[in-house]
């Protein structure tokens, strides 16, 4: 499928650009201790400005989904996955993804996950597919 990919910036680019070493990077707030996503140069909860990435596990679990069988480009697979993924290493930290790897209609709530990646051009974007 032929996607839009975010334009590069300094705030952004570890998160975008981690898969190529199979890493997850999330903002961290050295001061207040959270992560957060998406990434910024400021802490959305303490207005911090000591925040940088860092790797994370990539796994959660699937907090909630919806199965898309509208096929909105030519080349697009159907039916796919979006969903929203909690990441283990805080409550609330999640990330819209899409779940990939496994017949759409096996995805549940809770489902454990784990990230993996796909590159395109310069970007890998993080896709999640069944923890086993």
């Amino acid at each position: 499928m032929a996607r839009k990919l975010p334009a590069l910036n300094p705030d952004n680019i570890a998160f975008w650009q981690g898969g190529k070493t199979g890493s997850l990077n999330i903002h961290h707030c050295s001061c207040c201790r959270r992560y957060f996503h998406p990434p910024a140069p400021i802490c959305p909860h303490c207005l911090s400005q000591d925040v940088a990435p860092r790797p994370v596990s990539g796994r959660g679990r699937v907090i909630s989904y919806t199965i898309n069988h509208q096929r909105w480009q030519a080349a697009l697979e159907v039916p796919y996955v979006v969903a929203i993924v909690e990441l283990e290493e805080q409550m609330g930290l999640r990330l819209v993804s899409n779940i990939v790897g496994m017949p759409a209609d096996e995805v549940r709530i809770d489902l454990p996950v784990r990230v993996t990646f796909s590159q395109i051009e310069d970007v890998w974007l993080p896709f999640f597919e069944r923890d086993a």
